[in-house]
């Protein structure tokens, strides 16, 4: 199963292929993709990413996982949350959102087991 193509990405917009779904921030793996809920695990801006928020993309057996700090970087992503990722064995990058679904596309497009989690305002 691969990974579906992000087709579209606006200020607080994100579609998916596969997906009738217009996301603000969301998550995708191969074969799936869903909204990223902030409040599902409290994160804000800073800290940032949690282990918590990328766990369920982890579990789905990605290779690489590409996280977008948002349009502004304004998402950070703390030292804990890559360690946990390198400890898991899968390559992180870390991005502004524009550049991280240009990278996360191109994966898709070679063919890596990639996942990402996007936010696609500041």
């Amino acid at each position: 199963m691969s990974s579906p193509e992000i087709a579209s990405l606006s200020w607080g917009q994100m579609k998916v292929q596969g997906s009738a779904t217009t996301y603000k921030d969301c998550k995708v793996w191969p074969g799936g993709s869903r909204a990223w809920d902030w409040r599902e695990t409290g994160t804000e801006h800073s800290p940032g990413v949690q282990p918590a928020d990328v766990k369920e993309v982890v579990e789905k057996g990605v290779q690489t996982l590409v996280i977008g700090r948002g349009m502004s970087e304004a998402l950070k992503v703390p030292p804990s949350t890559v360690e946990y990722l390198k400890k898991q064995g899968i390559d992180v990058r870390v991005l502004q959102t524009e550049q991280a679904v240009k990278e996360y596309n191109a994966l898709v497009a070679q063919g890596v087991r990639v996942g990402g989690v996007f936010h696609s305002t500041c």
